[in-house]
C-alpha cells in the first residue's frame, strides 16, 4: 500500500489541479483515463515496438517478453538497452594522443581561432580526432533476460511464440507481458526503481519446472561505434566478469573493461540456483518452482568498500510499489493536454504522441547530464550528447511545470564550465564556449561541423529564464547569474563589429541549418534572432540583480543586424544570396523559421517577412532531409504568425521523419530509429499552441478556432 506521505502528496496534487482548473472555468481532466487511454499495446513481434522503463538516469528496453530475451534480433531495430548516466568506458590510449592533435587554426575574423576538428587526410592527427570523438563512450551494461528451450532443447525464437499480449501501463511504469512458447504461458511484470539504477522483474510459467526456462544475464564487450546497440560479442578475452561476493538470494558481479569497472548486485526471493554459464560473461539463474521474482542493481562502486556484507535489496513488489507511487504523482502533477473533445480526426493520434512523450521524455532525459539524441536506448554518436540538443530535450519540463526534471541536468553545465572557458580562451573570446558534443567530462568531441556551431550557446540563458519565470523566485537568479553573464560575455564577444555598416555580424561559424559552411556564412538568421533574445535576457538578469546594465552587450543588441531577405523572403543567411534556388539552402533544418518561432518577436524580424518565408518553405521545401524537430519548429512559427491551421498540419505532417512508432519513439531512418529532440519539440510546441505565448490573445492560440480542436489543458506556462 502507498505511505501516507504519498497518499497526503497526491491529494495535494489532486487538489492543486481542480482549483487551477475551477479558476480557469473548466471542470479537472481526468488525468488517469487520458493516461490509460493512450497505453501501449504489443501483440506481435516488431523490433521497433520494444518498450522501455527508466527513472531519467537509468533506463531499460525490453523486447515481447518484457526482458531482453532476443537483443540480436532488436539490434536493428530499438535496440534492447541497459544504460546509465555514469556507464562509460574508454579504449586505452595505447597510442598516447593527445587533444592538442585534433586543433586545427581558422581565420575568420582576421585572427587565427583553434578548432577540435576532424580531418580529411590520414595521419595522426586524424586518428587522434578519432580517439577523442569515439572515447568516452556510452556503456551497455549488461542483459537481463529469459532463455527459452522447446522440448528438443533448442533455442526458441520470437517466431516460437505465440498469443502475445504486453502492455506498457505508463498510469504505474510496468510492463505487462504475457506469451506462450510452445504449449506454456509465460508470464512476466516488469518495473525500475524511480531513484535507483535497479530493474525489476516478476516471472510466473509452469516452464520452469522442465528446465526449459531461466533467467540469462550477459555482459558484452562496448562496440565503440555510432548507432549501434553498443555490444561487442566477439571479443570476450577483453573483459572480465567475476562472482565478487554471493549469498542466499544475492549475488555480486564484478565487471572490468579496461581502465573501467562496474558492478551489478543480483537478489531473488524464491530457492533458486545462480549458474555460470559455459560461455564466458553468461550467468543463469534457475528457480525451484513456477515463479521467480528478483532485482537487478547496477552499480558505479564497489559496494563492499562501505560494508564486509551486500546490502539488502528491495523484493521486486517493493519496487512495483514504489513505481507505481512515482508514476501516480507524475501523471497528477505538471501540466496535462485532454484532446478527447476534439472533433478533428487526426486529434486522438495527436494526443497518444503527447502523452508517449511525456513518458519518454521522463525516462530516457530527465537526469543528471544533457541526454544523447537517442536517450538511454542505444548509442549514436557514441552515446555523447549534443548541447545544441538541450533545447529540445529540456525546455519542454518547465513548460509543462515539471522544471525540477530540467534542473537536474544543468548542474552538468558548472562542471563544464572551465572547459567552456579554456575553449573560449583558446579562439581569443571572452567569456565560456559551450562545446557541441562531449560527455560528462565536458571534454570537446572534435568535428567537421559541431565544433564551428553556435546556437548552443544562449540555451542556458533561455533555460535558466524559463526557470525564473516559472518559479519566480530570486534564488533562481543567484543560482544560474554566473552562467547568464559568461555566456553571454561570449556572446558579446564574438558579434564581429562591421565598420562599413556600423552594425554588429555573426560570422565563422555553422548555423543550425548544417549545410552553410563557416567560411562562407555571415548572419544566419536564427542565430540572430537567438543572439538578441539571450544578451536581452542577461540585461534583465543584470536589472534584476540590482546591477546597472553591462553596456558593451548593449551596443551589440542596438546594432546587432536584422535578418536579410531578398524578393520579400529571408535568406538561409546573408551571404546566401541563392537560397531559393540552390538546394544546399532549402534541405536540412529550416531554422529560418525558427527566429520566429522558437524565439520570441524582435525588432531583428518582420512578420509579413516571416509568413512570406513560411510559405514559400511550406509549399517549396526538401521535407525528405528534415529532422524530427524541424515539425515542431514549423508549427511554432505558424502559431506566431497567426496560421494555427497550419501549426496543426506540421505536427502531423505525413514525413518519414514525423513518424512516431507504437512505442511513442520518432523514427528518423534506418539508423536513427530513435530520436528524442522530436518528442521534447512535440511537447514544447503543444504547450505554446495552448497556453501561448507573450502577447498573445486567447484561448489556445495556436490551435485553429474552427470548432474542432476544442482542446482542454492546465498546469502549462506561457512560452516567452
Amino acid at each position: 500500500m502507498p505511505n501516507m506521505k504519498n497518499l497526503l502528496l497526491t491529494a495535494a496534487l489532486v487538489l492543486g489541479v481542480f482549483v487551477s482548473c475551477q479558476q480557469a472555468g473548466q471542470e479537472p481532466i481526468d488525468r488517469k483515463a487520458l493516461v490509460d487511454r493512450n497505453k501501449v499495446q504489443v501483440n506481435a513481434f516488431d523490433s521497433l515496438a520494444s518498450l522501455s522503463l527508466g527513472n531519467g538516469n537509468f533506463a531499460f528496453t525490453v523486447d515481447i517478453t518484457g526482458l531482453q530475451t532476443f537483443p540480436e534480433r532488436y539490434s536493428k531495430g530499438v535496440p534492447l538497452g541497459t544504460q546509465s548516466q555514469w556507464g562509460w568506458h574508454s579504449f586505452p590510449n595505447t597510442q598516447k594522443y593527445r587533444f592538442e592533435e585534433t586543433l586545427r587554426a581558422y581565420n575568420f575574423r582576421g585572427k587565427e581561432e583553434l578548432y577540435a576538428v576532424q580531418f580529411n587526410e590520414k595521419g595522426r592527427p586524424q586518428a587522434a580526432a578519432d580517439y577523442f570523438r569515439i572515447n568516452p563512450h556510452r556503456l551497455h551494461l549488461g542483459v537481463v533476460g529469459l532463455e527459452l528451450r522447446n522440448p528438443q532443447g533448442e533455442i526458441m525464437r520470437p517466431e516460437d511464440l505465440s498469443e502475445i499480449n504486453q502492455e506498457l501501463d505508463l498510469w504505474n511504469g510496468t510492463i505487462n507481458s504475457l506469451f506462450k512458447a510452445g504449449e506454456f504461458s509465460v508470464h512476466t511484470q516488469s518495473y525500475c526503481h524511480p531513484e535507483m539504477d535497479m530493474m525489476a522483474s516478476s516471472i510466473e510459467s509452469s516452464m520452469f519446472l522442465s528446465g526449459n526456462l531461466r533467467l540469462r544475464l550477459a555482459f558484452p564487450y562496448p562496440s565503440g561505434n555510432h548507432s549501434d546497440d553498443a555490444c561487442d560479442w566477439s571479443s570476450p578475452g577483453k573483459h572480465s566478469t567475476k562472482v565478487l561476493a554471493q549469498k542466499p538470494g544475492a549475488v555480486l558481479l564484478e565487471r572490468r573493461l579496461d581502465n573501467d569497472s562496474y558492478y551489478v548486485l543480483l537478489c531473488w526471493k524464491e530457492q533458486a540456483e545462480f549458474i555460470s554459464g559455459p560461455a564466458a560473461h553468461h550467468f543463469y539463474l534457475q528457480p525451484a518452482g513456477e515463479k521467480l521474482s528478483f532485482t537487478c542493481l547496477f552499480l558505479e562502486r564497489n559496494p563492499l568498500l562501505d560494508s564486509s556484507e551486500l546490502p539488502a535489496c528491495p523484493e521486486s513488489e517493493q519496487v512495483a510499489q514504489a513505481s507505481s507511487d512515482y508514476w501516480n504523482q507524475f501523471w497528477l502533477s505538471g501540466g496535462a493536454v485532454d484532446f478527447s473533445a476534439c472533433t478533428d480526426p487526426r486529434a486522438p493520434e495527436l494526443e497518444r504522441r503527447v502523452v508517449l512523450s511525456q513518458y519518454l521524455m521522463a525516462i530516457q532525459c530527465a537526469g543528471v547530464y544533457p541526454p544523447q539524441e537517442s536517450g538511454l536506448t542505444y548509442n549514436t554518436w557514441y552515446g555523447k550528447f549534443h548541447l545544441e540538443m538541450h533545447w529540445w530535450h529540456g525546455v519542454h519540463f518547465v513548460l509543462w511545470g515539471r522544471p525540477e526534471l530540467l534542473e537536474r541536468s544543468l548542474d552538468w553545465y558548472r562542471t563544464a564550465e572551465a572547459n567552456a572557458a579554456n575553449i573560449a580562451q583558446r579562439q581569443g573570446f571572452k567569456g565560456v564556449r559551450w562545446m557541441k558534443m562531449t560527455d560528462p567530462s565536458a571534454i570537446e568531441a572534435p568535428s567537421k561541423v559541431g565544433s564551428f556551431l553556435i546556437w548552443q550557446q544562449p540555451h542556458i540563458i533561455y533555460m535558466a529564464e524559463l526557470l525564473f519565470r516559472h518559479q519566480k523566485d530570486s534564488s533562481v537568479l543567484a543560482d544560474y547569474s554566473d552562467l547568464v553573464f559568461k555566456t553571454a560575455e561570449f556572446m558579446a564577444d564574438f558579434a564581429d563589429y562591421d565598420g562599413m555598416g556600423d552594425r554588429y555580424i555573426l560570422q565563422g561559424a555553422i548555423p543550425a541549418q548544417e549545410t552553410l559552411r563557416a567560411s562562407e556564412t555571415v548572419n544566419s538568421p536564427f542565430e540572430l534572432s537567438y543572439w538578441h533574445y539571450a544578451l536581452s535576457v542577461a540585461q534583465q538578469w543584470r536589472l534584476r540583480l540590482g546591477l546597472p546594465k553591462n553596456m558593451e552587450w548593449e551596443i551589440v543588441l542596438d546594432k546587432l543586424s536584422p535578418l536579410a531577405h531578398k524578393d520579400g523572403l529571408y535568406l538561409a543567411a546573408e551571404t546566401a544570396l541563392d537560397t531559393y534556388i540552390d538546394t544546399r539552402y532549402t534541405s536540412d533544418h529550416m531554422a529560418v523559421l525558427g527566429a520566429l518561432g522558437m524565439m520570441p518577436k524582435s525588432r531583428l524580424v518582420r512578420e509579413d517577412i516571416m509568413t512570406n518565408t513560411f510559405n514559400w518553405i511550406w509549399d517549396n521545401w526538401n521535407w525528405g532531409k528534415t529532422w524530427g524537430w524541424d515539425y515542431p519548429m514549423t508549427a511554432m512559427c505558424a502559431a506566431r504568425i497567426g496560421l494555427p491551421e497550419k501549426a496543426v498540419d506540421a505536427l502531423l505532417m505525413d514525413r518519414r521523419t514525423n513518424t512516431y512508432l507504437v512505442n511513442g519513439h520518432n523514427y528518423q531512418d534506418g539508423r536513427l530509429r530513435v530520436y528524442l529532440p522530436g518528442n521534447g519539440g512535440l511537447l514544447t510546441a503543444v504547450a505554446m499552441m495552448c497556453a501561448g505565448w507573450d502577447g498573445s490573445e486567447g484561448k489556445n492560440p495556436g490551435f485553429p478556432n474552427n470548432g474542432q480542436w476544442k482542446v482542454k489543458w492546465e498546469g502549462l506556462d506561457v512560452m516567452p
